[in-house]
């Protein structure tokens, strides 16, 4: 009830502040649960990528300090969050987010990079992938990377590469990881190329 009430009025909102988001290959999403991956490039991509692929529910990984506060912890919860510590993830980072999927309810959105200040890809997805035997979908955003920014309706833009799907028998060991690393930034390569063949992402924290 709370995640698609949200989902509607956040809907409604970033129409009248951006007008209406462009998206890409959507016929590249599979009707069964699957897992969004994608660069992270602004705090709110996470909710564009679920909204881009609606009417599918997703579930996500939030950092375990915004469950401290009891009004974002309700909510978070009421919009299938679960926390995760990003300094020691530990094993319940890759159970939770497999049972969710196993359940075949809801897909998941995940970012290998799990920060947007870092362009390096980690192995987590694809083994979240392997072991509740769902496929990746490589997803990028661009468009205003701030909220302020949000209001310059410079267009919103999220669009979908082919499935990836994980082989039962990949080992995942440094080398295995590597190479679906490599696959999965050539898709979000590619993806931002068809986009835009001139875009160039810039950390604007960093400015």
């Amino acid at each position: 009830m709370v995640y698609s009430f949200l989902r509607v009025l956040i809907r409604i909102l970033l129409y009248i502040i951006n007008g209406r988001p462009h998206y890409v290959n959507r016929q590249n999403l599979p009707k069964g649960s699957y897992i969004l991956v994608g660069p992270h490039r602004t705090w709110f991509d996470p909710i564009l990528y679920a909204l881009a692929a609606s009417p599918k529910k997703f579930s996500f990984m939030a950092k375990e300090e915004l469950f401290k506060n009891p009004v974002i912890r309700w909510i978070l919860v009421h919009c299938h969050a679960f926390p995760v510590n990003r300094t020691n993830p530990g094993p319940s980072a890759i159970k939770t987010p497999v049972k969710i999927l196993r359940q075949g309810e809801l897909s998941t959105v995940i970012f290998p990079s799990g920060s947007r200040h870092s362009q390096h890809l980690k192995g987590g997805a694809v083994v979240i992938a392997k072991m509740a035997n769902v496929p990746l979908i490589p997803t990028v955003y661009q468009g205003p990377l701030t909220f302020k920014s949000l209001f310059s309706r410079k267009r919103i833009t999220v669009a979908f590469g082919r499935p990836i799907q994980i082989d039962r028998k990949q080992k995942m060991d440094e080398a295995g990881r590597d190479a679906l690393d490599k696959q999965l930034q050539q898709a979000f390569n590619q993806l931002d190329q068809k986009i835009n063949p001139d875009f160039k992402y810039v950390d604007v924290t960093k400015k």
